[in-house]
C-alpha cells in the first residue's frame, strides 16, 4: 500500500514545473494587467497566449533540456507530455475564472486558486522528497506572493508612464 502511494506522489510531481510556471506566470499577468487597466478582454487574451505560446516555449526548452541531459526518450516525452497539459490545464483553470466571474472578484478568486494548487505541489513535492512540507509551502508561497506585488507595482508604473 505504501509503495503504490509513493508511486502515486512521484507521478504527481511530474506535473510540478509546469503546473508552478503556470501558476506564477498566470498570476503575474492577471495582476500586472488589472494595474494597467480593467480590461477582462485583455486579461482573457493574454491568459490565453501565454496557455499556449509561452507553454510551447517553456516546454520545448524542458525537452531540449532532458534530451541534452541523456534521459531515456520515454522519459523525455513523458516530462514534455505532462509539462504542456499541465500548464495548458492550470491557464484554463485562470481563463475560466476571469471570464464567469466580474473581474474584482475573479483576480481575488484567481490569486486563491493559484496558491491552493502551489501549496498541494508543494506538500506533494516536499512528502516525495522527505522534508517538511510546510516549510517548502511558506517558501513557495512567499516567492509566489513576492511576484504577485512585484507585477502589481510595474503594472502601476507602466500605467503611470504611458497614460
Amino acid at each position: 500500500m505504501k509503495n503504490t502511494i509513493q508511486k502515486g506522489i512521484n507521478k504527481l510531481t511530474r506535473f510540478s514545473f509546469g503546473s508552478t510556471s503556470a501558476i506564477i506566470t498566470n498570476l503575474a499577468l492577471i495582476i500586472g494587467l488589472d494595474a494597467v487597466s480593467n480590461a477582462k478582454l485583455s486579461i482573457i487574451g493574454s491568459l490565453l497566449m501565454i496557455g499556449i505560446a509561452d507553454n510551447i516555449s517553456d516546454t520545448l526548452g524542458i525537452h531540449i533540456y532532458q534530451e541534452s541531459e541523456g534521459l531515456k526518450q520515454k522519459q523525455v516525452w513523458i516530462s514534455t507530455i505532462t509539462n504542456f497539459f499541465s500548464r495548458l490545464l492550470i491557464s484554463l483553470g485562470f481563463v475560466a475564472i476571469i471570464i464567469f466571474l466580474p473581474l474584482s472578484i475573479g483576480i481575488f478568486v484567481s490569486v486563491a486558486y493559484g496558491l491552493i494548487i502551489l501549496s498541494i505541489i508543494s506538500y506533494i513535492v516536499a512528502i516525495n522528497k522527505k522534508i517538511d512540507p510546510w516549510h517548502s509551502i511558506i517558501e513557495h508561497l512567499v516567492i509566489a506572493i513576492v511576484v504577485i506585488f512585484v507585477s502589481k507595482l510595474f503594472g502601476k508604473l507602466i500605467f503611470n508612464l504611458f497614460s
